[in-house]
């Protein structure tokens, strides 16, 4: 279990003894459940917690192990494609890219298990090792299944193809096998080994039939006395019939060929032909379908499926789909024989042989540590139009609902959340909810991931969840007083209370410091000046600046009148305003007609006397200061403004 960066608050869980044992518990921000246990009668005083432990839970617990990222990463590819070619394919075409997309999924799987093996093969510790192991055989697993689901379900191969199929998947999936035939085939003389019966052996049961005749003839080479029996044997298994891939032949005449090999192979056996070879008179016998035979080769066979598969092929080679549901059970019965009970495995190939495609699916969700198998398997199934008629009680189907599980997994990690989003996006039900519930869960730790959710959500129109995430980062960009920043998320987050705020602390710094931070960012304001008053007078006054500082001083003087007869500057700031008129009203030249100063010294005046005896006795010296420079500096543009305005209606 991990432990967290810092113990979060608990509640005790209702109904649970105080006096005793407790068990505490809090909700993370990713699918987590941080859990402690009290003992309040040890160590610490009364009512104090004494040793205890923190554990966190996760949901799902796969998406941390980084050797399954490929898993999670590559197969989202595989995912998107599919649903986007939907449309792009039918009939034969369709089912044809349907396998293909299947076949991607499980190289997907087997390139991960191959990975964990070699991770399982270089750890040193043995815990770590026992863990890649682990998750190589649930993989493999995972592959057998896809495989046999993908022979019935998705390519639904018909009789005759079938048996060839699942002749692949055996060979495929069997290879305990596979160490014995290289030990075998790569020493001296490979028919004195003590396990070459046994390696032909392998081959007959697999139907590896060039194979096996290949290493009959190195026993016959090296054993003149049974070249006759190697030659027969040889010419059986060259003569077996085997169903075709194409229409080259129809099934009845499939049935006849079979129909006379298997007499001829009954002819030699009776005649003894082999009885002075137990190890080819054994073969014979495989290849008639005796099942006693076969199930001699127990060992060599390992599973009972590999022995459905090789009674099958001796004995019913065109078997159609719906006739396995018997030879499977019967062959599972046969193999293991009442000695021990079926596996989870076994379970789950059972009801893919029986045709029960939700059965499948129900007992991987129980056996599978994760929801990627389920997802991605029933929603491959749902575009062969398999699932269609199945609901939940709730509303959603079987496809939504385990994609919105698998997807929520995700969610709790700090960057698979974003293949999360995509799986919500294809969830026409409920995969907006689900992501918009979500969404505001992911911890904005920096601001590039801010900016990377912000983008999600504009792309698909959560104007909630874009205002949330402004907020927040405004917030979190306010207390570290970046003014800028918290004023860019403010006007994003399109929330005129904030950036009037905002504001406020920069009119405020600009008092104290005599200078505005983030310059770039309040001279580009633009139309977005216009969400608050403050923000539009931050805007304006900065101009004014500006164009004092570019001594465009008429324009300046306009533009700062503004400021205060449309009373769009806080009376606070009126102060600071008149303040910054002094320079102007000092210059050579006349800035500010008799109107103007007029109107300034209207404002000088309200000023004053909107304050109180009692205020005006607390103000300092300085700003009395202030106030009668003001006026002297009225009073005398004002007499300036007459003389000049006088002469120039004398001339």
């Amino acid at each position: 279990m991990e432990e967290p960066d810092a113990e979060p608050p608990l509640m005790v869980v209702p109904g649970v003894d105080s006096a005793a044992r407790q068990l505490c518990f809090e909700w993370g921000p990713a699918e987590m459940l941080v859990c402690e246990t009290l003992f309040g009668g040890r160590g610490g005083g009364e009512g104090r917690p004494s040793s205890s432990c923190v554990f966190v839970v996760r949901k799902d617990q796969d998406i941390y192990i980084q050797t399954l990222r490929k898993l999670f990463n590559e197969s989202h590819g595989i995912f998107i494609g599919l649903q986007r070619s939907e449309e792009e394919f039918a009939g034969k075409s369709r089912k044809t890219q349907l396998v293909q997309v299947s076949k991607n999924y499980r190289s997907v799987i087997r390139a991960c298990m191959e990975d964990m093996h070699q991770a399982a093969v270089s750890a040193r510790d043995p815990a770590l090792h026992s863990q890649y192991s682990t998750q190589v055989s649930i993989l493999s697993a995972m592959e057998l299944i896809w495989n046999l689901c993908e022979i019935l379900f998705v390519e639904a191969a018909v009789a005759g193809p079938l048996l060839l199929r699942l002749l692949d998947w055996v060979r495929l999936h069997v290879c305990d096998v596979d160490n014995m035939v290289r030990e075998v085939l790569s020493s001296e003389n490979p028919s004195k080994h003590e396990l070459f019966w046994n390696v032909v052996d392998v081959f007959v049961l697999q139907g590896r039939m060039d194979e096996a005749r290949h290493l009959l003839s190195k026993e016959a080479s090296a054993n003149p006395t049974s070249v006759n029996m190697c030659r027969i044997l040889d010419d059986l298994m060259k003569k077996m019939p085997v169903p075709s891939l194409g229409n080259t032949q129809t099934l009845t005449e499939m049935e006849l060929k079979w129909q006379h090999w298997h007499e001829e192979c009954q002819r030699y056996l009776q005649d003894g032909t082999f009885a002075s070879n137990s190890h080819m008179e054994s073969i014979c016998k495989i290849l008639l379908g005796d099942e006693n035979a076969i199930l001699e080769k127990k060992e060599l066979m390992t599973t009972w499926y590999h022995f459905l598969v090789t009674r099958l092929l001796y004995s019913h080679p065109t078997v159609k789909p719906m006739e396995l549901r018997f030879y499977a059970q019967s062959s599972m019965d046969l193999f293991l024989g009442g000695e021990s009970s079926p596996e989870p495995l076994d379970t789950i190939l059972m009801a893919a042989f029986e045709f029960e495609l939700h059965q499948v699916i129900k007992e991987c969700s129980i056996a599978l540590s994760n929801w990627w198998f389920v997802a991605h398997l029933t929603d491959l199934l749902d575009h062969c139009k398999l699932l269609q008629s199945h609901n939940l009680y709730f509303g959603s189907n079987m496809r939504e609902f385990l994609l919105l599980e698998y997807a929520s997994g995700l969610f709790s990690h700090y960057s698979l959340w974003q293949l999360g989003v995509d799986y919500f996006d294809h969830c026409p039900e409920y995969g907006r909810v689900y992501l918009e519930l979500h969404i505001e869960r992911i911890p904005l730790n920096t601001e590039q991931k801010a900016l990377k959710v912000l983008r999600i959500c504009e792309q698909r129109q959560m104007h909630e969840q874009v205002r949330s995430i402004c907020k927040i980062m405004a917030m979190k960009a306010l207390r570290n007083n970046r003014l800028g920043s918290a004023l860019s998320w403010s006007i994003r987050a399109k929330d005129a209370a904030f950036a009037t705020l905002i504001s406020d602390r920069f009119l405020k710094d600009y008092c104290e410091k005599g200078c505005f931070s983030d310059l770039d960012l309040i001279d580009n304001l633009g139309p977005s000046m216009l969400l608050s008053d403050r923000l539009t007078f931050l805007g304006k006054y900065r101009e004014f600046h500006r164009l004092y500082g570019e001594k465009r001083f008429s324009e300046a003087a306009k533009l700062l009148l503004m400021l205060m007869t449309a009373h769009i500057a806080p009376c606070s700031f009126w102060m600071t305003l008149l303040t910054d008129a002094l320079p102007l009203l000092e210059q050579k030249e006349v800035i500010f007609s008799a109107e103007q100063t007029y109107e300034l010294m209207r404002c000088l005046e309200d000023l004053t006397a909107g304050k109180s005896d009692k205020q005006k006795f607390q103000d300092d010296d300085v700003e009395t200061m202030k106030v009668e420079m003001l006026r002297l500096a009225l009073a005398r543009n004002l007499a300036r403004v007459i003389v000049k305005e006088g002469t120039l209606e004398g001339s």
